[in-house]
């Protein structure tokens, strides 16, 4: 019994331990389309397979151009009125906006480190 409890205990560790980025709030949407740097917002779901494996190359781009571009995540699920905003059919999707906040690219499907750092370059990224 004791082995069980920590083999779960572990696992929620692990698990709790493998920080996402969190859901982004219109608020921090619309604060980093107004502020002069290029963004990236990938919208999918948390259930999502291929949203799964977005995750943490989404965390490292986030901590990697931190102060130079803005790498948000919005979970539809959650918030079905960010889905109907940017009008996403199929998840994921990542939505390029430039420094000015004005859509200039849109993906839908996986998208790996190069392509990020590619679709952030087409908004500005330096």
């Amino acid at each position: 019994m004791k082995r069980l409890l920590a083999t779960l205990l572990l696992v929620l560790i692990a698990t709790v331990a493998h920080a996402e980025l969190p859901s982004a709030s219109v608020a921090v949407v619309n604060q980093a389309l107004a502020s002069g740097k290029p963004t990236v917002i990938d919208l999918g779901a948390r259930t999502c397979i291929s949203c799964k494996k977005m995750a943490p190359i989404l965390e490292e781009l986030a901590d990697t151009y931190r102060g130079r571009a803005n790498v948000l995540f919005i979970d539809v699920r959650e918030d079905s009125e960010a889905a109907k905003r940017f009008g996403i059919q199929m998840i994921p999707t990542q939505i390029y906006f430039d420094g000015r906040g004005t859509e200039i690219k849109r993906v839908i499907g996986f998208a790996d480190t190069p392509d990020l750092i590619n679709g952030l370059m087409a908004a500005g990224l330096k």
